[in-house]
């Protein structure tokens, strides 16, 4: 059962390191990133599919056999239709049901009670149709409103990412000062003293990174490193190298200006050009 889902081998042998951050573009992921990375892949989730117990023995009543506690997450599916929702920590459960005391166990899936329900964001200012879980619209309730539930929640309990994609949402408007509620002055500064806090827990360069999955992570860091390198001809760059070096040594035919060094170089290639044109000779 536990080599079923992707968090098999962990489970069973340990969690192993991961060695996304060691090499390549991985490597050159900020700090930022990675805290994210902590909280959504390797911090603990709640526990939603079993009832945790405390301490380390527990006692049988009946037989009064004492034996150690083993608080063991279930493996859990994430199917892709959990990504387009916000099922509030639940997942598809694999396992074996005996149905019939004489007959051999089957196998089965235990799949949450799927609805359609909205939501509404105060920061966002919008109105959203999604699917939903009991669970869900229980924490959207206990923790008094859909923005204080995804701001309270961290990454590894929303599990879907259209959830964490909103909280990042959330994150970047409550950083500009709620921008869609320009138009209401007084409601936006409610919302920004209701929800002002969350930022303390962010940097304006973690809320940046926020909510990025590893590929989407590795392209913006691509792109950032492409962005400043110099996309001129290599040529150009090592003649400006060698022209500063003869500077230094004091060459007296490097000292002009670039625009005289090139009018320089474009003389003298076509003098060059002219001694080894090809003239045809009359025959």
């Amino acid at each position: 059962m536990a080599s079923a889902t992707p968090q098999g081998a962990n489970l069973l042998y340990g969690l192993r390191k991961s060695k996304k951050f060691a090499k390549g573009w991985g490597a050159q992921l900020p700090a930022a990133y990675k805290k994210f990375w902590d909280e959504w892949k390797h911090q603990q989730p709640a526990a939603v599919h079993y009832v945790p117990k405390d301490g380390m023995f527990q006692r049988e009543d009946v037989t009064g056999l004492i034996t150690p506690i083993q608080n063991v997450p279930l493996p859990l599916i994430d199917p892709p239709e959990a990504h387009q929702g916000i099922w509030g920590g639940e997942a598809i459960i694999k396992g074996f049901q005996k149905r019939n005391p004489n007959k051999r166990r089957v196998p089965h899936f235990w799949v949450p009670v799927l609805r359609r329900s909205v939501v509404h964001s105060q920061v966002l200012n919008e109105y959203m149709a999604v699917t939903v879980t009991d669970r869900t619209l229980d924490q959207i309730h206990d923790n008094h409103g859909f923005d204080h539930y995804l701001l309270k929640t961290p990454a590894c309990d929303l599990r879907s990412m259209l959830a964490i994609k909103l909280k990042k949402k959330v994150l970047v408007d409550l950083l500009a000062g709620c921008p869609k509620l320009a138009s209401e002055p007084e409601k936006q500064q409610a919302v920004l003293k209701e929800y002002a806090c969350y930022l303390s827990q962010y940097t304006p360069e973690e809320i940046d990174w926020y909510g990025l999955t590893y590929v989407e992570a590795v392209l913006k860091i691509k792109n950032e490193v492409e962005s400043k390198e110099d996309k001129r001809p290599h040529k150009l760059i090592f003649r400006q190298k060698l022209i500063e070096q003869l500077r230094e040594a004091g060459i007296s035919e490097a000292q002009g200006t670039p625009e005289d060094l090139k009018a320089m170089e474009d003389s003298s290639s076509s003098s060059w050009l002219s001694k080894l044109s090809f003239k045809p000779k009359n025959w």
